[in-house]
């Protein structure tokens, strides 16, 4: 093999060798946990890596190009690793089968416990090629498992020998395992049935040889059920998961476990069955994976809806100016109005895929679930058909929550008027609310905190859907209705607002058993009294003049937002960004507002931007702006918010609301 100094010549075409190509592999291979050797024919180490001389504890001097293999073997025999015996015999049985260059696959226990699985390939006319794996933990956890084995069929033996000593006794345990527990013989005929049989099928337990696996689970159940039977009774143990269906018209995920019994001659006598209910596991499974989807979903659509509305921003601002510049135009009306309607509808869908991906500005407070439970019911009975029920199950005691009341309102009605397409008008509604706790095990599947909670359900009896139509129920734009009938941002609104307020929605339907809809919401205590609120309806003072210093990075935006900033009698000066804003609030005596969208490029934002505008004297008014910042963001005390795209009135009432106290 070429040593590194030949390495860094020149090939015989004259171009440079390809050393750094050398460095690089020889960099990947020790990076891989597993260790590597290549002795050529003459067994001479011909390369290697870090973790070669690690795993066997080699020391680094030993490992060098063109090392023998004699060596390594010598001072593995020196040390013990190959068990008492004469060294030199030893080294002299490895030297001559590693001359064989026969390929092997051993494990070797070296003396500290640590167990090698050494997987050696010849590479004809090369050498041999040799890897080495730590395969210690694997063994380990293997032989946890074979003892477990062990004692699982110590357990089903003494419960055998039990079954025999006191039938109604061990019928007794059975009955109380949570799981269905069976035993058939070799022609396939029940001799045993626990209770949960009769609890799913209604069969006769008492009697189990009259029962007919067949005729309980049905003939499509029990296609695919024979060929585990089969297979079992050839003295496989067999494990599997299907769907089968209750008398009572539920449907189950299960997993059924044959395990043969084998008689002294070999022969299978028969079958014990045990089946669990994993519907719940499963259904927690798919929970998880959906909100982790959602949770993508949502960033992705916080950013499409943050370009949209600096978009929509310009387009609005620049209608909206066209059309009070030209009154009497009878294009405004024709064109620009029809322009200007559709993008403002364009930002209320932003503003929808906003509290997707929960960015909206919330107004949170503590808020009585019970009456708003109440008014919700009153708000929609209009909407509802005269001959569709809608019941109302608040619990007795007050619920409260913190939550932005007005969105909560329109999620619920949002929800029960979804029932009533789901339900048709001779159904049923019922908008329920109660006191819940939630364990670890049902809090981690709906990413939420264990504690006391507020539970409501808006349950219908309709049509219900399909597992696939839940799966996708929240996704932004995904609707079961007719084209033109909503948006499909219904649901998806209704999810981010929840999960943007600490809480979780659940979802459970299956086709012809209706539709249930869980809010789960953390559970506060009701507020203190409060003293009387500002005068409603208190006009706001008037908007002095003066500089205003707008900072934003997008310059078609900062054209229409000067442009309603010149309206409101204020001069303006312009910022592209945080770093610059910062310099002119130092440098600009007399500015009188600050107008500064939240994310810019840079280390400076406009966050930034609003705490050095309010740490001068006098301050100036502070405004931040934003296409998807959240309504949490760390600013300054007093300092509102407004979402892009806005109104010139609402820039007035920001810009009032803004001013130093």
């Amino acid at each position: 093999m070429t040593n590194v100094c030949n390495l860094a010549g020149q090939d015989a075409a004259g171009a440079p060798a390809p050393l750094e190509r050398y460095l690089t592999l020889q960099t990947g291979l020790d990076m891989l946990e597993q260790g590597l050797s290549i002795f050529d024919a003459d067994l001479r180490l011909v390369a290697w890596n870090r973790a070669y001389v690690k795993l066997l504890d080699f020391p680094e001097e030993m490992a060098w190009l063109g090392a023998p293999f004699r060596s390594f073997i010598e001072y593995n025999a020196r040390r013990g690793d190959y068990g008492p015996g004469d060294p030199e015999q030893q080294v002299a049985e490895r030297i001559a089968a590693a001359r064989t260059f026969t390929p092997h696959d051993i494990e070797r226990v070296r003396p500290d416990g640590t167990v090698l699985r050494i997987r050696g390939q010849p590479v004809p006319g090369h050498g041999f090629v040799t890897l080495y794996s730590d395969v210690t933990e694997r063994r380990r956890a293997e032989a946890t498992i074979r003892r477990q084995n062990a004692e699982l069929e110590s357990r089903v033996a003494e419960r055998t020998a039990e079954l025999q000593q006191s039938e109604e006794r061990v019928r007794l345990v059975m009955d109380s395992i949570p799981a269905l527990v069976a035993y058939f013989d070799r022609q396939r005929v029940y001799r045993y049935l626990n209770r949960g049989y009769r609890d799913w099928f209604g069969v006769d337990t008492a009697r189990p040889e009259t029962v007919s696996a067949r005729r309980f689970l049905g003939e499509e159940v029990y296609a695919i059920v024979r060929p585990h039977v089969r297979r079992a009774m050839a003295g496989q143990a067999q494990s599997f998961t299907y769907e089968l269906g209750t008398r009572g018209g539920e449907r189950r995920i299960v997993r059924t476990s044959f395990a043969p019994e084998i008689a002294e001659d070999g022969s299978v006598a028969g079958c014990f069955e045990l089946t669990f209910d994993i519907t719940e596991q499963r259904r927690a499974q798919a929970l998880v994976a959906r909100a982790q989807k959602l949770e993508s979903l949502g960033h992705l659509t916080g950013g499409l809806a943050h370009d949209f509305n600096n978009i929509l921003t310009v387009v609005i601002g620049n209608l909206d100016a066209l059309a009070q510049a030209r009154p009497q135009d009878e294009a405004v009306p024709e064109y620009v109005q029809p322009a200007l309607d559709a993008a403002r509808r364009g930002a209320e869908l932003v503003r929808a895929l906003l509290s997707f991906a929960r960015r909206q500005p919330l107004q949170a407070a503590s808020v009585h679930v019970g009456a708003l439970v109440d008014t919700v019911a009153r708000l929609v009975r209009h909407s509802l058909p005269e001959t569709l029920t809608l019941a109302v199950d608040a619990a007795p005691a007050p619920l409260w929550t913190w939550i932005d009341a007005t969105l909560l309102e329109q999620a619920l009605i949002n929800l029960v008027l979804n029932a009533r397409d789901a339900t048709g008008p001779l159904g049923r509604i019922t908008l329920r609310a109660r006191a819940a706790h939630l364990d670890a095990a049902h809090a981690t599947p709906l990413q939420m905190s264990p504690g006391d909670c507020v539970r409501i359900e808006v349950e219908d009896d309709g049509a219900g859907m399909d597992a696939a139509t839940v799966a996708r129920v929240f996704e932004p734009f995904f609707t079961t209705k007719q084209p033109g009938s909503g948006t499909g941002l219904g649901m998806s609104v209704v999810y981010g607002f929840i999960r943007q307020s600490g809480g979780a929605i659940d979802l459970r339907s299956a086709p012809g058993q209706g539709t249930t809809v869980t809010l789960w919401l953390p559970a506060t205590e009701p507020p203190a009294a409060e003293g009387a609120g500002r005068e409603a309806g208190a006009a706001a003072p008037a908007v002095q003049q003066g500089l205003a210093l707008l900072v934003d990075d997008d310059a078609q935006v900062r054209r229409v937002i000067r442009r309603s900033l010149l309206e409101l009698g204020y001069a303006v000066l312009e910022a592209d960004g945080g770093a610059e804003a910062l310099q002119l609030l130092q440098h600009t005596p007399g500015i009188a507002l600050v107008l500064s969208d939240v994310a810019m490029p840079g280390r400076i934002d406009g966050v930034a931007v609003a705490h050095a505008a309010r740490g001068g004297v006098p301050g100036p008014a502070v405004v931040l702006m934003s296409g998807n910042a959240p309504d949490d963001i760390a600013r300054p005390a007093g300092v509102p918010l407004l979402t892009k795209p806005f109104t010139a009135e609402q820039l007035a009432r920001a810009i009032e609301e803004g001013r130093p106290r």
